[in-house]
């Protein structure tokens, strides 16, 4: 099959070309936004198209009723894959492809739609989600072709979170892509059981030592998946930490953020209800 894929964020692409290849497909096109657009994704990480290959074909626009359409009309593509693309894609592409067009996004939908899924589980969610689903006018709102649910890692960290998503991403874009393949129009999403899931605020980035140990670690995990995020107050001063880790629990303490132990890396504070340490970045 012939397939142009949209991405903003290389490990996207990286899912997307990587299935391609072992199912023998061909990837005619990557379309991208221009440098900065992806920002949300990691503002450090250098521009997209540094990472594919030098033999792919790349069109860079936010053009993409006037430019991208005709550049994709033309190639006459089987499937339009999307994967973190921070863009609504428009009609005039949908229509494009002999199967349509599918995005992969890392939730459950419908819960969890929008730019920032992690949030699900810095809100207290056990589990962690993926689903392949058909691109519709606005975001994340399309029929379901193939859907993941699992436990959040018993080593809750950011990049178990993110482990975690690329295994399931990829099952689904398997499973999805065929039924897709094969004229499966997908099983409409559930409107009363969506949720909406926005970037943090910059004040959900400062933790709150008083919080319950599990939270902090939950929190923590949730906010470091890409870059470590999560900032703590301790002795008067912010500091960035790169993982939380539960040390005791189930112990009530009014002395939250007192600190324990000074390590080189971090400190063992009092949380909420216990002991947690903190290592810094």
């Amino acid at each position: 099959m012939r397939i142009v894929t949209m991405n903003a964020f290389l490990p996207g692409y990286h899912n997307i070309a990587g299935w391609a290849e072992e199912n023998g497909h061909e990837i005619v096109l990557v379309v991208t936004p221009p440098a900065g657009a992806g920002d949300r994704y990691d503002a450090a990480a250098p521009p997209f198209v540094l990472g594919l290959p030098p033999t792919a074909d790349v069109l860079i626009t936010s053009k993409l009723r006037t430019v991208a359409a005709p550049a994709i009309a033309a190639l006459e593509p089987d499937l339009v894959i999307s994967a973190a693309f921070p863009r609504l894609i428009p009609a005039e592409i949908l229509k494009i492809p002999t199967y349509g067009a599918v995005n992969l996004h890392p939730s459950p939908l419908p819960v969890g739609r929008g730019p920032n899924p992690v949030r699900l589980v810095y809100e207290g969610a056990t589990t962690v989600g993926a689903t392949l689903h058909r691109t519709e006018a606005e975001f994340d709102t399309g029929a379901i072709l193939s859907q993941r649910e699992r436990p959040l890692p018993e080593d809750l960290t950011g990049a178990a979170i993110f482990q975690a998503w690329r295994e399931m991403l990829r099952e689904v874009l398997e499973e999805g892509a065929a039924r897709a393949f094969a004229g499966e129009p997908g099983a409409p999403q559930d409107p009363e059981l969506a949720s909406e899931a926005p970037m943090f605020t910059p004040e959900e980035l400062v933790l709150r030592l008083s919080d319950p140990g599990a939270a902090l670690v939950r929190k923590s995990a949730a906010l470091n998946v890409l870059e470590a995020r999560s900032k703590v107050i301790v002795a008067g001063t912010k500091q960035s930490v790169r993982r939380i880790e539960l040390v005791s629990a189930g112990e009530e303490s009014s002395q939250a953020g007192e600190i324990i132990t000074y390590h080189t890396d971090g400190w063992t504070v009092r949380s909420g209800d216990g002991v947690v340490r903190l290592y810094t970045t």
